[in-house]
């Protein structure tokens, strides 16, 4: 080691402005390692940091030089009788000129076996916590040990410094991506508002009794799963029950899971580390994690493929998982809300949904009736949202006669909620002023088609579900979004339409071609 005072305080000169001009850990740790190896020729350098709760060590980044076998992993743990431990337990360096000579040092065989025949290790403590501990390593020992001890503790004193500002920066950066996930979640103030409680308009009896058992069940901790037909407001029923919930000032995070693929599912519910697969460029955190102290809504939970329900039911037991690509463990507190317009019972009968998951949703059972069974509310929901859509559209609200209202309530509403509403602002968009009858509210409704078997009318669900999407598909000319598209006719999301053509065998494009 040199002894010109000029060239090491160039040095710490270099270091310096490495630290101020690095942002990513390998690059600091390169810039460091490069520097340091010019004035002192060491054949091992690496860096430990020190996880107290978990008692385990990282490394801060790869280390240089040699890599002896059983300490070259990433993430360790603390073992007794390593160099490590001595230094962080004790909080004091830890100097061994002869690594041969230390029978209490299990790790020193590792060391040797790699040629290492002597160690410098120091702590890194900023005020009062120990990061972790410096290393540097030599097959030789050097010749001024006690003047390289010297400046290396010394050394290690601004080195801590920089480790700990480069995790505060790391934090920092954390705690940002994480406002600006929470931000992307909240812009809409408008769509929030939408789902409150205030706008969820019953009169009938069903859906009194479903209120009183959420205002019960909305402070419990418990998993709910909440089934109904499309369009029967399972997804406002589940925002209602996080607003009234202690988790209410925390994210409600849905998850459409007929919407995602199969191949990219599980990145999407539990996140994956940059370079899982082609395409990840960059590592993402999950729904889960997003989640983190509360409610993550899984829309059409029984669309989960069965290769990825192991690891969901995983998550929900242990309220931990790893993410894509990644061995490290995330701890996350949510509460789960599943939904589902299938009967799961079937689902499990035909081996497509786990029996254990079904058990681990169905803590507390919510079924939401249709339309159909609870009439009482047709009226109300017709005032209401005629009241809304005047409002949008700065018009005077839609005045129906009696037989108009008879049509809306002999209706059987396959699309339920959503497509009465769809009807409504249909109606309040094309209204001039006179009022609504029959006439007109029938050309817009989808009566469902029957067939005849022995002067018996006959027909299954799927069958005059069909029957509904191909009509709504003549009609808009193969559009299926849009303003004028089928899904807007039939009161659903695009993508759940989507779906239910794929479930179906509704090819598109005929309907293109013919237009």
């Amino acid at each position: 080691m040199t002894k010109d005072p000029a060239k090491k305080y160039r040095l710490l000169l270099r270091l310096n402005n490495a630290i101020i001009s690095q942002y990513e850990r390998e690059g600091l740790f390169h810039m460091i390692a490069g520097e340091i190896s010019s004035i002192v020729p060491y054949d091992r350098f690496s860096i430990n940091l020190y996880n107290a709760e978990t008692e385990e060590l990282t490394y801060f980044a790869v280390a240089a030089g040699v890599s002896p076998e059983g300490i070259s992993e990433k993430t360790r743990p603390l073992r007794n009788g390593s160099v490590a431990q001595r230094v962080i337990l004790n909080r004091k360096e830890v100097v061994v000129h002869d690594l041969s000579q230390d029978n209490d040092l299990e790790t020193a065989q590792f060391m040797r076996d790699a040629g290492l025949n002597a160690t410098f290790a120091y702590p890194m403590i900023v005020r009062g916590k120990v990061l972790g501990s410096i290393h540097f390593s030599f097959k030789t020992l050097p010749p001024d040990a006690g003047e390289v001890q010297d400046f290396l503790r010394d050394l290690c004193v601004q080195l801590s410094l920089a480790i700990d500002n480069m995790l505060s920066y790391e934090q920092l950066q954390k705690t940002i991506r994480s406002l600006d996930r929470e931000r992307a979640y909240l812009i809409d103030e408008e769509s929030s508002l939408q789902y409150s409680r205030e706008r969820f308009f019953y009169v009938s009896q069903p859906m009194i009794s479903i209120m009183k058992q959420i205002e019960r069940i909305a402070s419990t901790e418990a998993s709910v799963l909440i089934t109904g037909e499309t369009g029967t407001g399972k997804d406002h029923i589940a925002r209602i029950i996080h607003s009234l919930s202690p988790r209410r000032r925390h994210l409600f995070v849905k998850v459409n899971c007929a919407a995602l693929s199969p191949q990219l599912i599980e990145s999407e519910l539990f996140g994956h580390a940059k370079g899982a697969y082609t395409g990840a460029n960059v590592r993402r955190i999950g729904r889960f994690e997003l989640a983190d102290k509360g409610t993550i809504f899984l829309d059409e939970i029984g669309e989960i493929p069965m290769h990825t329900q192991a690891k969901l039911l995983q998550a929900l037991q242990e309220k931990s998982f790893e993410r894509v690509g990644e061995s490290r463990t995330i701890s996350v507190d949510f509460r789960v809300i599943a939904a589902t317009n299938q009967h799961l019972e079937d689902n499990i009968r035909d081996k497509t949904f786990r029996k254990d998951l079904y058990y681990r949703l169905n803590t507390i059972p919510l079924h939401i009736p249709p339309l159909r069974e609870r009439k009482d509310d047709i009226s109300l929901l017709v005032k209401c949202f005629s009241t809304a859509f005047a409002k949008k559209l700065h018009k005077a609200p839609i005045q129906i006669s009696r037989s108009g209202m008879d049509a809306l309530l002999n209706y059987t509403w396959p699309g339920n909620v959503r497509e009465l509403e769809n009807v409504i602002e249909r109606l309040a968009i094309i209204n001039e002023g006179e009022s609504l009858t029959e006439r007109h509210i029938a050309a817009l409704l989808h009566p469902a088609p029957t067939a005849v078997e022995n002067n018996v009318v006959v027909q299954t669900r799927e069958e005059a579900e069909r029957q509904l999407i191909l009509d709504a598909l003549r009609k808009s000319n193969g559009m299926v979004g849009g303003s004028n598209g089928a899904a807007r006719l039939l009161g659903m999301k695009r993508t759940t339409l989507q779906y239910r053509m794929k479930k179906l065998g509704i090819e598109l494009f005929r309907f293109r071609s013919s237009s």
